[in-house]
């Protein structure tokens, strides 16, 4: 959706990536209106090193782009949008450095400024990540709309950089405010986290999983890729495989650990998730070739070249619920896949992924089912 913000900085075109002229959700909400009008309603020094955390598509740093803000996130799609927004703004490249969740973070900080995530233990690793850089002058303020911020939310600031409180919600919007102690030793940073999976789940019985914050289900396997892992297409030999959305990569290895002789490509548009996937592929010493790879997606993977195509794709974008990404999922899937290649599908039966195969495939097969959660394959022709 193409719109406009208003700043103290000045308006702002702003969109999401991919762009979509059907998608009419902003690119930017109320909380990060808030926060801007803070900044320059109190004069806060931005001539430091300025860092936003979780900015989610680009909107915070893009209105501030003249002070040279360095962005973390864990989101390529958001760095994308953030590409795209500051060029339309005229921002020269470079001037605004582009982190990711899993790069160096800096070792200074000034003004910390943080989109709350949706997860809590990605701001808790964050947050841990960033505290040797902050020091008792550094102007903290995190914001996020009220549903996103909790007690546990405040709890964090409080435990790993010092004393919070919040504003007064505006457009149900609230702000953070934390005043650092770098005297107060932060705790040890719990992440990445791992755990061995029970027996009875094939080829990854008893194996290790590797999550990093923020991944979907990391401290367990969840109920949907248990029932997944019952249920794999079977087949051996030298063919390409693409586990779409790959989290924690349990599916992706398990395919490659049933079939040493699979190429496996773990894809997720998440950082975390994708160091994750590696992680995990190699605590269990799988002797198969894999690749991974941070993106949108199949996009950049060329047609006609893969064989299977593994996908469970999520229905949530932050706390809005669409099926744009699933859409994205299956007709990348589509073009990827060589005729007579397949797309398996997990989801919960209400979502009626069926549908959707049918028009793009022009079939789909129930696999399993249970009272929850279908399997669904579908066949290029």
């Amino acid at each position: 959706m193409n719109d406009r913000m208003t700043t103290p900085w000045g308006e702002l075109a702003l969109t999401r990536f991919p762009e979509d002229p059907r998608d009419r959700l902003r690119a930017w909400d109320a909380s990060d209106e808030y926060l801007l009008r803070h900044l320059a309603e109190r004069e806060v020094p931005l001539s430091g090193t300025v860092v936003v955390v979780g900015d989610r598509w680009g909107a915070l740093v893009t209105a501030l782009a003249a002070h040279g803000p360095l962005q973390i996130t864990d989101s390529y799609l958001a760095q994308e949008a953030t590409r795209a927004n500051l060029a339309r703004r005229g921002a020269e490249p470079g001037t605004v450095p582009l982190l990711t969740t899993q790069d160096v973070p800096p070792e200074r900080i000034d003004v910390l400024l943080v989109r709350v995530p949706k997860s809590l233990a990605l701001l808790e690793d964050q947050l841990l990540r960033l505290a040797p850089a902050v020091h008792e002058g550094t102007v903290v303020v995190g914001t996020g709309m009220v549903k996103e911020i909790h007690t546990s939310t405040l709890q964090l600031f409080e435990r790993i950089l010092g004393p919070t409180r919040t504003s007064l919600a505006e457009k149900k919007a609230r702000l953070i405010f934390c005043t650092p102690e770098p005297s107060v030793e932060p705790p040890e940073n719990p992440w990445p986290y791992a755990y061995d999976l029970p027996n009875g789940i094939g080829a990854v019985s008893g194996r290790t999983v590797v999550n990093h914050a923020g991944v979907f289900c990391a401290d367990r396997l969840d109920i949907g890729t248990r029932f997944f892992l019952g249920h794999l297409p079977g087949g051996k030999g030298p063919r390409r495989v693409v586990d779409l959305g790959c989290g924690n990569g349990v599916v992706g290895t398990a395919v490659a650990l049933a079939d040493p002789e699979a190429e496996v490509l773990f894809v997720d548009e998440s950082f975390q998730a994708v160091a994750s996937a590696e992680a995990t592929y190699k605590a269990n010493g799988v002797p198969g070739h894999a690749e991974f790879r941070v993106g949108d997606g199949l996009a950049g993977v060329p047609a006609g070249s893969v064989d299977l195509v593994l996908n469970n794709p999520p229905f949530h974008s932050h706390q809005a619920t669409t099926d744009a990404t699933a859409w994205r999922m299956f007709t990348g899937a589509r073009r990827a896949l060589r005729p007579g290649g397949e797309l398996w599908v997990i989801g919960n039966r209400h979502l009626g992924y069926h549908v959707k195969l049918r028009r793009l495939f022009g079939n789909s097969q129930l696999v399993a089912s249970d009272s929850k959660f279908v399997v669904l394959k579908a066949v290029k022709k």
